[in-house]
């Protein structure tokens, strides 16, 4: 049962180790994390757990004092909207760097905000932080809390300096968190009938745990724009810089009664483009966002002609096996309409035919239209992505595409294709049994796998065939029938 849990801010200045303790308490590497300051950007959240304490804790960016409406100021700003959030805020300081005017400002500025805060003195490994942490009585927030969150230090320390936090604000961090929506997301065989035959199982995808979106594309496609208006709050990062977001950001979303998880990414650009480890960092991040995803939401711009990177992304996408629909963003900016929606088609019809028939939704992240068709092309998309077609019309089927193409000869031998059954879901994939799995032609392959989707109606989804040598597995049961 799912109850409610305290939510802690992590707070500080840039490069004091935020995002490493995010991690520590999350356990896992989930934010950016660099000795260059300031890589993370946008909030962050995440369900945590030290020893037997259980909460929600948020990333944030560092604080710095910035210049009215600059990309640092709008970070502060989410910042302060988190500690807003929370019910208990963690300021980490750098003990080996000792306290600094930005750590005595921004304490203050905490203080009056009237946030209940631990004080935390980070990088104590060792005697280097020794002097960082006498200092640190001087911001007025209690005692500090000494810890190392690179090396795992004084957790035990922050685990007590957290339910006394906890108690005063009236939180029990004890209790148990759902993870139900954290479980593992695996395909699972079909069940068999007597025969040993797979029986055709039918579920409602709707009923699934949340479909997780994950909107993807190059830099300055309007990714975080999109994302904002879908939730109707300013809860990422935006502007006319390219490439503000760097962390890939789950966020949950329900449109019309539906939940879903929404995956902001960084833009994706050619890796031959790509010195900065940080942008390294970034890309690595988008790319486990596609792999988790259920489906992504490739913006590409249509005020442009389509780029390379937007087709190798598609590819991408295609060769992770996840579901996919393309939103032509900034549509309202388009002149002649019927020349962009054609171009863009064009193109994908040349170059992308492994997903020919990926809808194309025309839609402007800013101004919030096309959402409706959107989300709708999003579900039919999940949909097929789920397709499961039993063994006997898949049978029924094959016999009918043998008879109108028959395999070619190999070596004055004719190919024999003897079964075919579907081995799992999302993405469909199939079995095919055959005499020589090594001499049948890429062309045949694709022959059965364009007819699979004419026929099955599975257009637009990556499809997966795999070779099997071997006669019908289930026949010597129908013989001793």
């Amino acid at each position: 049962m799912t109850v409610t849990t305290a939510t802690i801010a992590i707070v500080g200045r840039p490069n004091v180790g935020k995002s490493t303790l995010f991690n520590r308490l999350i356990g896992r590497p989930y934010a950016i994390v660099d000795d260059q300051p300031g890589v993370t950007r946008d909030r962050r959240e995440g369900d945590a757990k030290l020893a037997d304490l259980r909460f929600r804790v948020i990333d944030t960016a560092g604080l710095e004092e910035a210049a009215t409406g600059s990309l640092e100021d709008r970070m502060r700003k989410q910042t302060e909207r988190a500690i807003e959030l929370a019910d208990i805020t963690l300021m980490v300081i750098d003990a080996r760097a000792g306290v600094t005017p930005a750590d005595k400002f921004f304490a203050d500025q905490i203080r009056r905000a009237g946030a209940h805060v631990v004080l935390l003195a980070n990088k104590c490994e060792g005697r280097a932080g020794a002097g960082g942490l006498a200092e640190a009585w001087e911001l007025g927030l209690g005692e500090p809390v000494p810890i190392s969150a690179a090396h795992g230090e004084g957790l035990v320390d922050l685990h007590d300096a957290l339910v006394d936090a906890a108690e005063a604000v009236g939180f029990n961090l004890f209790e148990a968190v759902d993870n139900a929506d954290e479980a593992e997301d695996e395909d699972i065989e079909p069940p068999l009938d007597e025969d040993g035959n797979p029986v055709e199982v039918w579920q409602d995808p709707q009923s699934e745990l949340p479909m997780r979106i994950a909107i993807v594309g190059r830099p300055n496609m309007g990714k975080s724009t999109l994302i904002n208006k879908l939730l109707g709050e300013d809860r990422l990062l935006t502007g006319p810089e390219a490439g503000i977001t760097r962390d890939a950001i789950e966020l949950p979303f329900t449109w019309k009664g539906r939940s879903y998880k929404l995956v902001d990414t960084a833009g994706m650009r050619r890796r031959a483009r790509i010195s900065d480890k940080v942008e390294q960092l970034m890309v690595g991040d988008a790319l486990r966002a596609i792999q988790y995803a259920h489906l992504c939401v490739l913006l590409v711009d249509s005020t442009e002609e389509l780029h390379k990177q937007d087709l190798a992304i598609a590819r991408l996408i295609a060769d992770e096996g996840r579901a996919i629909v393309i939103g032509a963003n900034k549509w309202d900016a388009v002149e002649n309409r019927q020349a962009a929606a054609n171009r863009i088609d064009d193109r994908l019809e040349t170059s992308l035919a492994q997903l020919r028939g990926v809808p194309v939704i025309h839609m402007s992240g800013l101004h919030g239209r096309g959402f409706d068709k959107l989300m709708k092309a999003a579900g039919e998309m999940y949909g097929l992505w789920n397709t499961r077609i039993s063994t006997g019309r898949l049978n029924r089927w094959l016999e009918g595409m043998l008879e109108a193409h028959p395999p070619p000869l190999v070596e004055g031998r004719r190919l024999r294709i003897r079964y075919m059954t579907q081995i799992k879901t999302r993405p469909p994939t199939f079995a095919l049994f055959v005499s020589r799995p090594a001499d049948l032609p890429e062309s045949y392959l694709r022959y059965l796998i364009t007819g699979l989707r004419t026929d099955f109606g599975i257009w637009g989804i990556p499809v997966r065939m795999v070779m099997r040598k071997g006669d019908n597995p289930y026949a010597h049961k129908a013989k001793r029938r």
